[in-house]
């Protein structure tokens, strides 16, 4: 057994199941609970899980072609250091948990876990003696079931009127300070860098800020951890947090903005150049992201619910703009020191996996420093109003242009490109066959 396993069991005597996490493409945790006895096993590399774990639908269902085409061989799952921590929010204080990440038989990283694609991200970066940093703000809706309609049909937003506002509302934060205190104690006990919560302008909407950290395979890590933790906290008090992009019709959706500077081996950012205006390897850097935005849209939202924050009034940007201190683009130059200049990524939605978000950013960012890309002239004023170069604001059309692209196949691989895609396929083909209630209200009497 490992030292990590061995002293976390010493020091949780009272913990006697480990849930043993794997986030999949969707972001969604897979995996399996085991008794505190077997933790040994999983550090030992005993722990398999089939592949294609890594590829189900967001309703779980296996996608039988990557079934058939390989057997459903299984991987090797491994710990990944650090994340063996006590789950607070657990019934009794008895569970732990520990995250995963997935191996080929060989030992070699499975390139369909997304993890190891951003690793292999930054080691471009690394080539070129960089150092990204990254922080992300999470929005997300504390909702309840409305009992007044069958169950699980009706999430009805906690505070009340759809109308929204109180934006930055402390009275708000008041009505869920027990909540919001517990959240604060599980962070600390999960070691993740709580940085406090804003009220947001939705009726339910909620927003936790994640430091700046100069490692984005920690910080991923620590996203995923951190929505698991709301989650796990809010449920605790009877309340349901969802990350879902877009959940009520007439509130803002839900988004997650990526924060990005970048490091050279002197520890200095090679954003700032000591104006207000930045380097010019910050609008290279922007370039990128900007010329590769549609072909990462599938990544960016990854839900068909995602593309619903895609239309006026949603606060999500639909063309691939940029500009200094305005939050109608799609990247954004915030205003502050220069010391600090950075860009902010404001296309993806909360629901979508980290890892990718970071992942297809970070390599727009490398492409457009290298080949010395050219953002454009910012946008002033509304950056919503725009009518050239719009994003794909339909998932199929989305996923079509990452199914197709080189800049994807590029940075995120042959494999985790063919995964992704067939899983959002067969996620389309079950959203195209249903009959919504509009339809039926539209059409049945009139036709």
């Amino acid at each position: 057994m490992s030292l990590e396993a061995d002293w976390f069991l010493r020091a949780h005597p009272e913990i006697t199941t480990i849930e043993a996490l794997l986030p999949d493409c969707n972001g969604v945790m897979r995996g399996k609970w085991v008794p505190r006895h077997k933790l040994g096993k999983i550090y030992d590399g005993e722990l398999k899980l089939p592949k294609t774990a890594l590829s189900l639908d967001i309703w779980g269902r296996d996608v039988e072609e990557l079934v058939f085409a390989a057997g459903d061989a299984d991987g090797i799952c491994r710990p990944v250091e650090g994340s063996l921590l006590p789950t607070p929010w657990a019934a009794g204080g008895q569970h732990g948990q520990v995250m995963l990440s997935m191996f080929d038989a060989d030992g070699t990283p499975y390139m369909g876990d997304p993890r190891h694609v951003l690793k292999q991200v930054l080691s471009r970066f690394q080539d070129a003696g960089l150092r990204p940093v990254v922080a992300a703000e999470l929005e997300f809706s504390l909702v309840t079931w409305d009992n007044t309609v069958p169950a699980h049909t009706c999430p009805a937003p906690v505070g009340g009127s759809p109308v929204g506002g109180n934006t930055y509302g402390l009275d708000v934060l008041n009505h869920h300070q027990d909540m919001i205190e517990d959240l604060r104690v599980a962070c600390e006990i999960q070691d993740l860098p709580f940085d406090g919560v804003v009220k947001e302008s939705a009726a339910s909407q909620y927003e936790i800020n994640m430091q700046h950290v100069d490692n984005p395979v920690l910080a991923a890590k620590q996203i995923v951890m951190m929505k698991r933790l709301i989650k796990g906290v809010a449920a605790k008090h009877e309340l349901i947090a969802s990350f879902m992009p877009k959940p009520f019709e007439d509130e803002s959706g839900n988004g997650m903005h990526v924060h990005v500077s970048v490091l050279n081996e002197a520890g200095e950012n090679i954003f700032d150049d000591g104006t207000e205006k930045g380097s010019p390897l910050l609008h290279n850097a922007i370039g990128g992201c900007l010329l590769n935005m549609a072909d990462s849209l599938a990544i960016l939202a990854s839900s068909f619910n995602g593309y619903r924050r895609f239309q006026p009034g949603c606060h999500a940007p639909t063309y691939p703009s940029w500009g200094y201190e305005n939050r109608t683009v799609a990247v954004r130059v915030p205003a502050g020191s220069h010391a600090a200049r950075r860009l902010e990524h404001r296309v993806a939605g909360a629901d979508a996996n980290p890892y990718l978000i970071f992942s297809v950013i970070l390599s727009a960012m490398m492409d457009g420093i290298e080949q010395n890309i050219s953002p454009g002239d910012p946008i002033t004023g509304d950056g919503y109003a725009q009518e050239k170069d719009t994003l794909p604001v339909y998932m199929p059309d989305a996923v079509k242009l990452f199914s197709e692209s080189d800049f994807i196949r590029n940075s995120l691989g042959e494999e985790l490109q063919r995964i992704y895609t067939l899983t959002k396929e067969q996620e389309l083909a079950e959203f195209r066959r249903r009959i919504t209630q509009l339809e039926h209200q539209s059409y049945l009497e009139k036709l």
